[in-house]
């Protein structure tokens, strides 16, 4: 089964809505079984464009796994303050599994 990542681009406009964010967004990260393996504030653009000044990438056991976290009721709660404190997007992946 091949693991779920979520990827979220953030324009923050309000540094303490967003630390408020990360406070509450944290415990729904562990409960949720994800390992957070990138939050930049300077991505290097390579190519073409990117929104935001901070990106964050997740990694969750299985695409299931991410979706219930993204879902989930307590997430739901901690969603309103980054949308409160940053212009965001967000995507689901799946992770690629190579072929033996």
């Amino acid at each position: 089964m091949p693991k779920g990542y979520v990827l979220l681009t953030e324009a923050i406009e309000d540094p303490e809505g967003m630390a408020a964010y990360e406070r509450a967004s944290v415990p729904t990260l562990i409960q949720g079984g994800a390992a957070i393996l990138a939050v930049d504030d300077s991505p290097r653009l390579l190519e073409g464009e990117w929104h935001g000044t901070r990106t964050i990438l997740l990694e969750f056991p299985s695409v299931e796994a991410a979706r219930a976290w993204y879902e989930s009721p307590e997430y739901a709660e901690a969603k309103p303050l980054r949308q409160a404190a940053a212009t965001s997007n967000a995507v689901l992946l799946t992770g690629f599994e190579m072929p033996s």
